[in-house]
């Protein structure tokens, strides 16, 4: 009989907190981090109460951070959700990262359907200096630049995805689910080579945000029933540590490679688009896309190693249907990339750069979106064409350019094997190529785990020495520069940066090629290096004249395949 009554009044209370809810109010807001620091993350827990359906929909509830910076800007930060149930004591977090040194004041405001329910004035805070340079921006086409003014050039590879348990390779399975490749042993070694970048992915077996049901050749997620996969969200925190601690950027591909039927936006799961095409127009969609930008913002906006947001990886291979005539798909990526980059740049107020990526095929319009900060596209077999792509797409869009993917081979079920030798030099040229065409992003190799194998990440730190050199010179300024080589058999290309001009030669054929190189220059007093590419050697070369506003440098040699920098320079 007792267990009847209190069954009876548990019903009756639940109803009650249904039809009765508890008055929406920010109870207290708390500042966890003891000093707050310059492009450092900040973080506070606020309790409050509220009711809801699904606490990551803006449309049923929000909570934002107001805030007034020292020279009186006013930024409003998302806030996210992170325990407690509807109704009852919640508690929520709040992380920004400053970018000016002074006095803050902010309150938190409670909005529930779209209507403010609560605000909550919470103590002020300092922010103080620190040693790091703050978030990346556009400068020009050759390079980014930090909120210090210091500029930047990002060399690194792809490392999209860590080790799977179950991988898809032919020939290099068990490589591939070799357990070394994780973060915490890839991310560190190309730093500590030389590296300032990578691209990650989010997918269905990496970091699966909003898969419940991840992939079946990963083992280091695991299902879940919330409506943000759980384990995704711990190894993304996991991932910013890492980076932040590195000083490591990363272009995080929002939809990586597939996995459209089982995700978060299928109308066979918790979504409404019956197809990927649909889910570029269904209005559903598109509002449940937003509020996974905004979880995004929320959560890890504040990191500086955030380089990009990368929309999609190959948005080409989602954008155009078996009819030719249909031209209504391509309309509608591009339509929506406007939409949602125009989202994204009015909700992140750190202005993090936006991107989004094609493997091939131009998408009508997609070039001209102008929240895209910088366009990009995949080139494999293809890479001694990187440089006039590069160009070609910079002069004709007005924005720069990137390679986010390249290589000498992409079909997985080929032996590289076979061909190590010619994946290799490519490697090589990819990143030459990129240092002297006009991209702030050198273009990033594929196959991490097969270079990685191959003791190949050791050879960013011979082009990170030239791109700091660059860089000291020119202070982030370049000059396109007409070389030539007394042989035509030589690849030139040249770049002024400042008073120093640099000259890369490739011999790409079997023989030692000598000769002379050709740069225009008119004052007489120079040094000039010599840099070994393979081995970062330097050496002073005596042999050179100036005549008639050209620099004539004699007896250069380059052994078969093999390549030089030539580094001009005024006494």
């Amino acid at each position: 009989m007792k267990t009847k009554i209190l069954i009876v009044f548990q019903i009756a209370m639940f109803i009650w907190g249904v039809t009765n809810p508890a008055k929406a109010q920010i109870k207290q807001a708390t500042l966890t981090t003891e000093a707050v620091r310059l492009f450092e993350k900040a973080e506070w827990n606020i309790e409050l109460i509220e009711q809801w359906q699904n606490p990551y929909l803006k449309e049923d509830v929000s909570l934002d951070m107001e805030i007034s910076t020292p020279s009186g800007k006013k930024l409003i930060v998302p806030c996210y959700y992170e325990s407690g149930k509807s109704n009852q004591l919640q508690l929520w977090k709040a992380r920004f990262a400053a970018r000016e040194v002074g006095k803050y004041t902010c309150k938190f405001i409670l909005c529930k359907n779209g209507k403010t329910t609560s605000e909550f004035v919470a103590n002020s805070f300092k922010a103080v200096a620190s040693d790091k340079k703050g978030f990346l921006q556009l400068n020009n086409n050759y390079t980014f630049k930090y909120d210090n003014g210091e500029v930047f050039r990002g060399i690194g590879e792809n490392i999209c995805w860590e080790a799977r348990s179950n991988d898809d390779s032919k020939f290099f399975k068990t490589l591939h689910e070799n357990a070394r490749f994780n973060y915490e042993f890839m991310l560190p070694k190309l730093v500590a080579n030389g590296g300032n970048f990578t691209r990650v992915w989010i997918c269905s077996w990496n970091f699966p945000l909003e898969w419940q049901t991840v992939s079946a050749n990963t083992n280091r997620y695991t299902n879940s029933t919330a409506y943000y996969n759980t384990s995704a969200i711990v190894k993304l925190d996991r991932l910013f540590v890492l980076a932040d601690s590195l000083n490591l950027h990363i272009m995080l591909a929002l939809a990586g490679g597939g996995g459209f039927e089982t995700g978060n936006y299928s109308d066979k799961t918790i979504g409404f688009a019956e197809s990927d095409s649909a889910f570029f127009v269904n209005p559903k969609s598109k509002l449940q896309y937003k509020n996974k930008l905004r979880y995004l913002i929320a959560r890890w906006g504040y990191s500086p190693s955030i380089g990009a947001w990368e929309f999609f990886n190959e948005v080409d291979y989602l954008s155009f249907s078996k009819d030719p005539t249909d031209t209504s798909r391509p309309k509608s990526v591009t339509a929506w990339h406007h939409e949602m980059s125009t989202y994204l740049k009015a909700n992140d107020p750190y202005k993090h750069l936006v991107t989004t990526s094609i493997s091939h095929k131009d998408v009508e319009g997609l070039n001209l979106v102008p929240n895209i900060d910088f366009n990009q596209k995949h080139s494999y077999k293809n890479t001694a064409g990187i440089p006039a792509t590069i160009i070609d797409y910079t002069e004709k869009y007005k924005k720069p350019y990137v390679i986010g993917e390249f290589g000498y081979e992409w079909d997985w079920s080929k032996n590289f094997d076979l061909f190590a030798n010619e994946m290799d030099s490519d490697f090589k040229r990819g990143l030459w190529y990129g240092l002297f065409s006009p991209t702030p992003i050198l273009p990033m190799s594929w196959w991490w785990e097969y270079f990685e194998n191959r003791g190949m990440m050791s050879y960013f730190a011979r082009v990170r020495y030239i791109s700091d050199r660059m860089l000291a010179d020119g202070k982030g300024n370049f000059e396109q520069v007409d070389g030539s080589f007394s042989s035509s058999e030589i690849t030139v290309y040249g770049v002024k940066c400042g008073k120093s001009t640099f000259v890369y030669l490739f011999n790409p054929t079997n023989e030692v090629i000598k000769g002379s190189v050709q740069v225009p220059q008119n004052k007489q007093l120079k040094i000039i290096t010599l840099y070994t590419c393979e081995t970062g050697e330097t050496a002073t070369h005596e042999r050179f004249l100036v005549k008639d506003g050209t620099l004539s440098i004699s007896d250069v040699e380059l052994a078969p395949l093999t390549d030089k920098i030539i580094i001009v320079s005024e006494k």
